[in-house]
């Protein structure tokens, strides 16, 4: 506990653009090698780049979900650097005058909630890609993809505000649904799409200074985020613990190994000699375009969460986890047209639907269960139709076939017994039969009222109804 961390992140995402920032080439994911490619995005002599002006409305529309200022000019400029896959020698960025600036983002660890300010949010070009030999037949060979160069991206980068790997994973796990949200990015990690780099530093509890930063960089999933910056952390506090010192560089995380290796000596921005980009105009945004995006925000997780809260009467954790994705969300929401008991669906939803579909390795956008069909589930149930128990039978025949739990219940008589006076003759018969168990239970031993409502459910075949069941043996036995 002698030292603390310091974190910030950088973050790109790539944005729904069917064409790239400065030329027409398609951004389609999986398409041959090198294919999405012209003279502007390969950098070719005397060709000129055209600003893409979708760009900036995605850009735009994330900075006012995240507080930010728009700012009126923004600039682009050239990052001078080499790398196989940067065909021009430099990549256009925004580097003096970035689109967005001086916003948040609202995270929870551990019932806390912590503002992490964001720096900016800049537009940029990615890079192409590098394959190298351990991915390819012939392990002595690098190879590289252009397609990927020219893709439009925002980067977001954060103050220095983070103080633990876990407060990292729910800085990037909450900003990326917000900008699902906002269908600004697909966030696919695993397409690229959305990947982070974490600069990590630690200093004696209390410094204001701050200490030597190691860059972790291109990391694609929360838990190898969380992993790597641990690492990190602990790497660090071991060197300057012995004596040495933490040396300014760009790591790599190795997810098999579980521990990062150095890349390169990181960079400072006067390596990158930054200068205006001549060959593109500065963006001017007026007040007229921000409030023309701004009608166009839609509810935000937060607000959808706290809606959930006061329409449905969700507990928080119901509500933040049905809103953790747009399509359950959606599917939640569809269910519960008609339908007036939000906690009820919720327990079905979070354990018996995400549970089956986690075990069978499916997203809820590839749900066999219908909303119509699991709320009619749910209704069986309220009414006293059919039991708790029967019910997850009947789910489970829905999941399988996709029929309508109704029509299940119908072919296999599976209706609940409510009938009176058709238990009492069941568990008259019951007592009768267990006169020791009767005894004991009088005696005290109130563990065996298990014991008689478990031999009425096993002479029902499971129909009978546990309430009903229980009052009257209660009325019985005393």
């Amino acid at each position: 506990m002698k030292y603390e961390a310091v974190i910030g992140l950088e973050v790109h995402a790539q944005l729904n653009t069917e064409s790239k920032i400065f030329c027409s080439c398609s951004t389609q994911f999986g398409n041959k090698p090198n294919e999405n490619t012209c003279p502007i995005c390969l950098g070719f002599p005397g060709v000129l780049p055209v600003f893409n002006k979708k760009v900036a409305d995605l850009a735009i529309l994330l900075g006012l979900a995240t507080d930010c200022s728009i700012v009126e000019r923004s600039v682009f400029e050239r990052k001078n650097y080499f790398y196989p896959d940067l065909p021009k020698g430099y990549q256009i960025t925004q580097f003096a005058l970035p689109i967005c600036a001086e916003g948040k983002v609202t995270i929870n660890v551990d019932g806390e909630n912590k503002d992490i300010r964001l720096n900016r949010i800049h537009l940029e070009e990615d890079a192409g890609k590098s394959i190298h030999g351990e991915n390819l037949d012939d392990p002595n060979y690098s190879y590289v993809d252009l397609n990927r160069t020219g893709t439009p991206l925002v980067e977001i980068v954060t103050e220095p505000d983070l103080s633990s790997a876990d407060e990292a994973k729910a800085y990037l796990e909450k900003l990326k649904l917000i900008i699902e949200y906002l269908g600004v990015s697909d966030c696919n990690m695993e397409e690229g799409s959305f990947r982070c780099d974490a600069n990590v530093s630690i200093r004696i509890k209390g410094d204001t200074e701050l200490g030597t930063k190691s860059e972790l960089k291109n990391m694609n999933s929360f838990s190898n985020l969380k992993k790597a910056v641990d690492y990190e952390i602990a790497r660090q506090i071991k060197l300057v613990e012995s004596g040495d010192r933490v040396v300014q560089e760009t790591r790599l995380w190795d997810a098999t190994e579980g521990k990062s290796r150095p890349m390169r000596s990181k960079e400072e921005s006067n390596d990158y000699r930054y200068f205006p980009e001549p060959d593109l105009p500065p963006i001017f945004v007026d007040n007229d375009w921000v409030e023309k995006i701004r009608k166009t925000l839609p509810e935000l997780p937060e607000a959808k969460k706290e809606r959930f809260i006061a329409d449905y009467g969700l507990p928080d954790y119901d509500a933040g986890l049905l809103t953790s994705s747009i399509p359950l969300a959606d599917y939640f929401e569809t269910a519960m047209k008609g339908f007036d008991d939000g906690k009820m669906l919720s327990n079905w939803v979070m354990t018996e639907l995400l549970g089956a579909l986690k075990a069978d390795n499916r997203e809820i956008t590839d749900c066999p269960v219908a909303p119509e069909s699991l709320v009619g589930l749910v209704k069986m149930i309220k009414s006293g139709k059919i039991s708790g128990k029967i019910a997850k039978e009947v789910f489970e025949e829905v999941y399988k076939t996709g029929k309508a739990p109704e029509k299940i219940v119908e072919e296999k008589g599976l209706v609940q017994i409510s009938d009176s006076g058709e238990l009492e003759k069941i568990i008259d018969d019951i007592i009768a039969a267990n006169p020791t168990e009767v005894e004991g239970l009088r005696a005290g031993k109130t563990k065996l009222m298990g014991f008689f409502v478990g031999q009425c459910m096993k002479a029902t075949k499971g129909k009978g109804n546990p309430q009903l069941i229980n009052k009257l043996l209660k009325e019985k036995l005393g």
